[in-house]
Order: structure tokens, then C-alpha cells, then sequence
């Protein structure tokens, strides 16, 4: 089964409060999964990583062998397609984390959109966010 992944991290602040928003569709375009999940104080590029490790776990729950992983994250795409190095060091873990999550696949493909492209995944977040900003 192909699925295509739609992935948003995003902080209030750099660092601030941070979300991870996921949608992951088949290959008809049905919504197999849309959830947000709360990570705490951290960045921006660390609530990316965070949300494409998250969705490419769903994706295997969910019995995908094909994956297509849409994110506005340039950095994340270039870095996971190996035409940019990960300097940080905190961020190697995320990506050796990542890397480890594509194994189970027999093809992951990662692609670089604009925001206006990744609407569902960054309200995912967003309404996490939200939530949390008004406790």
C-alpha cells in the first residue's frame, strides 16, 4: 500500500511551546490518519524531525510499503534526501531516527512543498497548539 504523508512542526518562539501536526492519505486521497500531538519547549527544526518520525511510524502501523513524504520543512527534505549534511548535533539524532523509521519500507520518497501546499498537517498542529496556549 502507497501513502502519501503530510508533515508540520512548528514552535511558538524558537524555542517555544511546539506541535506536530500529521496527515496521512492512500492513494485515492482518503484521510487515513490526522492528528496533532503537544512536544513541549523546543525548535522549530526539532518539531519537523519530530512530526515526519511520528507519521512515518503511523504510516508502518497502518501497513504502508510505499511512502510519500510532503513536508514545508526544506531543511528536513534536503537533509533526509542527503543532498544537505546535518551539522547540529541534536538534530543527527533526529535524523539517524528517521533514517531508521524509512527501513521498514520499499520506497520512501521526500519532497519539499510550500506552506500553502501543507494546509492540513499545519492546522493539525496548530489547533494542538492552540489548545495548549489557553490552559
Amino acid at each position: 500500500m502507497k501513502v502519501t504523508t503530510y508533515t508540520d512542526g512548528g514552535s511558538r518562539g524558537n524555542p517555544g511551546p511546539s506541535a506536530l501536526g500529521v496527515v496521512i492519505k492512500d492513494e485515492h486521497g482518503r484521510t487515513l490518519a490526522n492528528y496533532g500531538e503537544y512536544l513541549g519547549i523546543t525548535t522549530n527544526n526539532v518539531a519537523e524531525y519530530s512530526a515526519l518520525i511520528s507519521a512515518l511510524h503511523k504510516a508502518h502501523e497502518l501497513g504502508a510499503t510505499e511512502v510519500d513524504c510532503v513536508m514545508d520543512s526544506k531543511l528536513v527534505a534536503e537533509q533526509m534526501n542527503r543532498r544537505w549534511k546535518v551539522k547540529e548535533a541534536h538534530l543527527q539524532t533526529l535524523f539517524v531516527k528517521a533514517w531508521n523509521a524509512v527501513a521498514g519500507f520499499k520506497h520512501v520518497h521526500f519532497r519539499h512543498v510550500y506552506r500553502e501546499h501543507n494546509k492540513e498537517a499545519d492546522a493539525a498542529l496548530n489547533k494542538v497548539l492552540d489548545a495548549h496556549m489557553k490552559k
